[in-house]
């Protein structure tokens, strides 16, 4: 069965938080209605990473929410996360299924070969930017556009998530170019109300599932 994502993908990057406590900004993010989060950590020890996993995991289990942790394979296992997102760079696709076994697998791809390349590796779905560029990763990759964007939605039949510089003005434009799903950071992550703009973004995305589906 298809993997279905809700049109907005969130991620959790406590480097984005300005400061503020990661379990405060998990609690905006869930209060602004995400069904699906991501947690993303770079600089924290794995203890400490493993803990904030686990405490997201109890969150976002009582909200509804699938939990996807960044990279790191054993995190998402100890703390039953719903998957795992991999790079390029990262543990092969096929060495993520057989640990994870029928959990979520999601794939960063910049380009055409690497979206077909991952459908055809059994990916659940497939990342695919940076689209407008990137304010909070050196992905060494010029902005993909939305050309491309339609590109890759015309080749693969796998859900696609969209990433990098999506906001609340452009992301209409990304859900319509084919994306299944926006991936917003910063624009989320950086604002004084997180639970509002979250919250704007959901809007959006059920007004747009709802034009969808009426008759």
């Amino acid at each position: 069965m298809a993997l279905n994502l809700p049109p907005l993908y969130a991620i959790l990057d406590p480097a984005e938080i300005q400061g503020r406590a990661p379990g405060w900004a998990l609690e905006q993010l869930l209060a602004g209605g995400v069904q699906m989060l991501q947690l993303r950590v770079k600089a924290l020890a794995p203890r400490d990473f493993c803990a904030l996993a686990r405490r997201a995991r109890a969150e976002t289990r009582r909200a509804g929410c699938r939990l996807i942790v960044n990279d790191r394979i054993d995190i998402a296992l100890a703390c039953d996360a719903d998957g795992v997102h991999l790079g390029q760079e990262d543990l092969p696709l096929a060495a993520g299924r057989k640990l994870l076994g029928s959990k979520i697998v999601g794939i960063s791809t910049h380009d055409l070969e690497q979206a077909k390349e991952a459908e055809r590796n059994g990916a659940d779905y497939i990342g695919f930017g940076p689209l407008f560029g990137s304010a909070t990763k050196a992905t060494g990759y010029t902005a993909r556009g939305l050309e491309m964007l339609k590109q890759i939605r015309s080749a693969v039949k796998i859900p696609i998530v969209a990433i990098g510089g999506i906001n609340e003005a452009n992301v209409q434009q990304v859900w319509q170019a084919g994306a299944d799903s926006a991936a917003i950071i910063s624009y989320i992550l950086r604002a004084q109300d997180i639970a509002a703009q979250t919250r704007a973004i959901v809007a959006l995305g059920q007004a747009r599932r709802g034009a969808e589906t009426s008759p």
